[in-house]
């Protein structure tokens, strides 16, 4: 369905180019969900925004690789041809919903504006469909909820019509960008039971960006990892979590809680992700890694170092740790 090949992007600033993200390859399949994860910085935000070219609107731009939607080139279409995509087949949630919905429109008159332009329906017709995913959602006073303004709706809610405008235009993937991060708790459980009912229930293809491996185990079912513009590993959500190879992803799930055992002590990453531009030499997360050798801070790192059955890490010590 959606296949990011090889793509390296870069922050045009004035006459300098930074590379941000490097070589990255995922795909996603029907009625898959990918989870692509990392600390804030990796990059993740920037690689699911080229999916629907957002980045070029801040300076973002490709210097390799490519990004297929059904084998046909999202950096080849037309303005027209991308504007049919955007939405109508590919639906990106966002993650402040605040800022993702305009403040100075009503929800109604937001939500059938791009009824109306995706699906060709009158405005009584796209004023009842808009109803009808707004109650899908949880929102049941939705015929009132249509005369409100953003700032007069709860996060969550807020959040809800987001969902509710992605559904509405039928797409066939997903792209949900940390969609429960501004939400408390309890709203967060609500938000994520809805998501992967939906996703269920419509078979669709989902790219889940997070940095939360709770989350990650209870919608996913693939894996990328992201660090400092690139993928150090991937795998299936069971290889991740029951064998992680690289000791970025160790070091993740170690930071978590309810993943350490009895007895263990939780992990803390020292330091922070390098910005673009500031990216060591060799392994990317060497200057932070306990296990680094001499050798992973002078050496490139080929993305398949270490690869079993689909299985790969970007670690020349996977095989050692074995």
């Amino acid at each position: 369905m959606l296949e990011i090949k090889d793509l390296s992007l870069a922050i045009q600033h004035q006459e300098t180019a930074t590379m941000a993200v490097k070589n990255i390859a995922l795909t996603i399949s029907k009625g898959r969900v990918l989870g692509l994860v990392g600390e804030s910085g990796c990059g993740k935000t920037l690689t699911a925004q080229a999916v629907l070219r957002l980045g070029e609107y801040q300076g973002i731009e490709r210097v390799n690789g490519d990004i297929l939607w059904h084998g046909e080139s999202v950096f080849d279409m037309s303005d027209k041809r991308l504007r049919a995509m955007r939405g109508g087949q590919v639906a990106m949630i966002f993650q402040e919903p605040m800022t993702a919905l305009n403040p100075v429109f009503s929800i109604g008159s937001q939500m059938v504006e791009v009824i109306r332009l995706h699906l060709g329906l009158s405005k009584s017709q796209a004023k009842e469909h808009a109803i009808h995913y707004l109650k899908d959602v949880g929102l049941d006073e939705a015929e009132e909820l249509l005369n409100q303004y953003p700032d007069s709706l709860s996060g969550g809610m807020r959040q809800r019509v987001l969902i509710a405008m992605a559904m509405s235009l039928h797409p066939e993937c997903i792209i949900a960008d940390e969609p429960t991060t501004a939400l408390d708790v309890s709203v967060q459980k609500r938000i994520i039971a809805l998501l992967r009912k939906l996703q269920k229930e419509n078979n669709l293809g989902m790219l889940l960006v997070t940095h939360d491996f709770g989350l990650v185990a209870e919608m996913c079912d693939d894996v990328v990892v992201m660090y400092a513009g690139e993928v150090v590993e991937s795998g299936s959500v069971l290889d991740i979590f029951d064998h992680p190879a690289h000791p970025y992803t160790q070091a993740l799930m170690g930071c978590r809680p309810e993943m350490v055992k009895e007895g263990e002590s939780l992990t803390v990453i020292e330091g922070q992700v390098p910005a673009p531009g500031t990216w060591p030499k060799g392994c990317h997360f060497s200057p932070r890694c306990s296990r680094a050798s001499e050798a992973c801070q002078i050496k490139a790192i080929a993305a398949n170092a270490w690869q079993d059955s689909g299985h790969q890490a970007r670690c020349i010590h996977v095989q050692e740790q074995a």
